[in-house]
């Protein structure tokens, strides 16, 4: 990707799965990147292996609904790297219990309000001035396909996630013009440690079935997506929802 050796990004919610495909992919596009999540060890572990690849990569704890949690990775990023010049905020979660808009309880509700959306709030305001001392810079949004599909189950999930669609719009209407670029990542169903679970042979044949690409979501997928959007070649797509997941949900 151009433009992408020696920048600085931050991916929270970076220890497996997407975040840990997406700081592989950076690493080897030459970015310097920080890995943070609630899983310090994980986070330490993918750092490891990466670094051994050849990235540049510091792995660390990150509690993405805490604001100087938040503040304290950006931080970091300033003072080993000299800066940032984007922010993947990657994390998600809190759909146990997350039944049905009659059954979910307001304690449910609120862990996913603050996984799912208060998250990607804070990371904004730490990210935010960073970016703007560069000149501008990426602030990438992972939300889901759940955002604008129905569903029978996980309400909050769906809701929390759309949510992050307004704020990657507005993030983009009000800095845009001091060059932030805001943009959302809509992953479909993607083979990560945590998918792999519960799929069996029979609903992974179904699910490709049902999937005109004829092959399931990969993590690294995703990160080539990021890497786009955080790249100078990204550099003229703002305020936009991408959708990567085969064609299973076809969107304008």
């Amino acid at each position: 990707m151009r433009g992408l050796e020696g920048k600085v990004g931050v991916i929270a919610g970076g220890a497996r799965g997407i975040g840990a495909a997406t700081a592989e992919r950076l690493c080897a596009e030459g970015a310097k990147v920080i890995i943070g999540d609630i899983m310090g060890d994980m986070a330490l572990a993918t750092a490891k292996r990466i670094a051994k690849s050849g990235g540049t990569v510091i792995g660390t704890y990150l509690d993405g609904t805490n604001a100087q949690s938040q503040k304290d990775i950006v931080a970091l990023a300033v003072k080993e790297f000299g800066g940032l010049d984007f922010f993947h905020s990657n994390l998600a979660g809190g759909t146990g219990g997350d039944s049905d808009a009659l059954e979910i309880t307001e304690d449910v509700f609120d862990m996913s309000v603050a996984i799912n959306t208060k998250s990607h709030l804070l990371a904004t305001q730490a990210a935010l001035p960073e970016l703007l001392k560069r000149g501008g810079g990426a602030m990438i949004y992972t939300s889901s396909g759940s955002a604008c599909a129905g569903a029978p189950v996980q309400p909050a999930y769906a809701m929390t996630k759309t949510a992050v669609h307004a704020l990657a719009r507005h993030v983009a209407a009000k800095w845009g013009p001091q060059g932030i670029r805001a943009n959302v990542i809509c992953p479909g169903l993607i083979m990560t440690e945590a998918v792999e679970m519960y799929l069996d042979d029979e609903r992974r044949a179904g699910i490709m079935a049902a999937t005109p690409s004829h092959r399931l979501g990969q993590p690294r997928d995703i990160a080539a997506a990021i890497a786009f959007l955080a790249s100078e070649d990204g550099e003229f797509v703002n305020g936009q929802a991408w959708h990567v997941n085969g064609g299973k949900q076809m969107r304008e």
